[in-house]
């Protein structure tokens, strides 16, 4: 096993957004680091106040979104609008296509979320929005399930 420090992850910071990329993403480049199994992004984003994603399509990539400090606004063709803050967690299967907007709601304080993209077993199904809130006491210090092909599991599909 490799261990990967943080300080080693790949930068894009395009004034709105200082994003840290475990795997190559957006101007990162790096051919030795195209993902980990089914995991192909895993991004530390940090989104200036007021800024955010304009709306913009995925296709057939399972998409998890895990606000560590702001407020994130969510917005998608599907009609899934949310507001998400620390504990809550937002997972999206784009499927065979959606189009969607991330954006920072506060016009002053900094945003932090990571993003995490996952590729899916079956390609082009419908798509899927869930959000699952953990208690903050289990949020502390230890882990906690949040995905799962299993709808039996603790957390979303």
């Amino acid at each position: 096993m490799k261990i990967e420090k943080a300080k080693l992850r790949g930068n894009t910071n395009l004034g709105w957004l200082d994003s840290y990329h475990s795997f190559r993403f957006g101007q990162y480049h790096n051919p030795e680091k195209v993902g980990f199994g089914k995991l192909r992004v895993l991004n530390d984003d940090w989104v200036q106040a007021g800024a955010g994603f304009g709306t913009h399509q995925h296709k057939n990539m399972e998409i998890v979104s895990i606000p560590l400090s702001g407020v994130m606004e969510h917005k998608d063709s599907e009609g899934n609008v949310a507001t998400l803050e620390y504990g809550k967690i937002q997972v999206m299967s784009a499927g065979h296509g959606i189009y969607h907007s991330e954006f920072n709601k506060s016009q002053t304080d900094e945003l932090r979320f990571f993003q995490i993209w996952i590729q899916p077993d079956t390609l082009n199904v419908e798509p899927k929005y869930d959000e699952y809130v953990f208690e903050d006491q289990l949020l502390r210090n230890q882990w906690n399930q949040i995905l799962s092909p299993n709808e039996d599991d603790q957390g979303v599909w």
